[in-house]
């Protein structure tokens, strides 16, 4: 649980976001005139290290410091044949080292193996008109298992052999690697399970590699939709993460629910306290970007300005206000 010294240290945390590129004036404006200085943005292009500092140049005209951007890989590493995951992983860690040679000090990369589920369900409807996405595993249109089922102990060892083909590229690179967990958390798809689906499992997952550039895309929410209790267990798991310094991001969403039924919400009025959480990551010394996340939809605000610039002003007042206790 979270200690009593916590108001004595230092609140590290950035504001960032990973919602749009860096391409245009008008986005980089609309970071710039909401107080976002750090965020997370592929290059123009192709994946070059000159065009990726081409990119980081343009947001830097802006005040803006891009740190990050997910790994641009096709295709599902772990279902792959001996040979297309060997070519897969030699991309992988000449993608590192470009990201590396760009600038970047983190790469977001995912392991899921659910693309066969539709993102969400119904969505669910909430004040002044917007739509929340939704996850009802009842009313999912689940595919039956297939004949190409895998064990969960083949699942692990391909994670691990692609650990321990990249970590040590990152190590050398200098660069951190941020697996995000699978969303929405369905254990198994098709027969395969999905062993990061449980916080269980991205523990076991964090531990399979001692090394500094090996952690977690953390998603709040996702974390938070795998559990039973969300509202009373996810600072906890904040903290155990945390603590071992296996944070590398946050996407700091919030939800209405638990495991199998939830939907999305605005930051300030679902289960999670998240003035809390934001102390819980200022404890554990958490010094990476906080990224809001999932905001709701609303046919007048298709491109969800107005969601994140409440999300944004939503997160600054939690770090000023978590700021003014030390």
């Amino acid at each position: 649980m979270l200690q009593n010294n916590a108001t004595h240290k230092p609140l590290l945390v950035k504001l960032g976001c990973q919602r749009y590129g860096a391409g245009s004036d008008s986005i980089l404006q609309f970071y710039e005139r909401h107080g976002v200085q750090h965020i997370a943005s592929g290059p123009d292009g192709s994946w070059t290290a000159g065009n990726i500092k081409k990119m980081r140049k343009r947001a830097e005209s802006y005040g803006i410091n891009v740190l990050a951007t997910h790994i641009p890989l096709s295709g599902n590493i772990l279902l792959a044949d001996a040979e297309q995951r060997d070519q897969r992983i030699k991309e992988i860690c000449d993608i590192i080292q470009i990201g590396a040679d760009g600038g970047y000090s983190m790469l977001f990369y995912n392991l899921g193996v659910h693309s066969w589920i539709s993102p969400r369900t119904e969505p669910t409807p909430g004040r002044g008109g917007v739509s929340y996405s939704t996850w009802n595993i009842a009313k999912a249109d689940l595919p039956q298992e297939t004949g190409d089922a895998i064990s969960e102990k083949v699942m692990w060892e391909k994670i691990t052999y692609l650990l321990e083909k990249v970590i040590p590229v990152a190590e050398k690179c200098k660069i951190f690697l941020a697996c995000h967990p699978p969303d929405p958390p369905v254990p198994l798809s098709k027969g395969i399970p999905q062993v990061l689906a449980t916080v269980e499992g991205l523990k076991k997952f964090v531990e399979i590699i001692d090394s500094d550039y090996h952690g977690l895309h953390f998603c709040q929410g996702t974390l938070c939709e795998m559990l039973q209790e969300p509202e009373k267990e996810i600072y906890d798991i904040i903290q155990w993460f945390g603590e071992r310094k296996k944070i590398i991001n946050v996407h700091f969403r919030n939800i209405r629910g638990k495991r199998n039924g939830f939907y999305e919400t605005y930051p300030d009025e679902g289960d999670i306290d998240m003035l809390k959480a934001m102390r819980v990551y200022k404890e554990v010394g958490y010094g990476g970007m906080i990224m809001p996340d999932h905001l709701p939809n609303h046919p007048d605000d298709p491109q969800q300005h107005e969601g994140f610039a409440f999300a944004y002003g939503y997160i600054r007042a939690l770090m000023q206000a978590v700021c003014s206790e030390e």
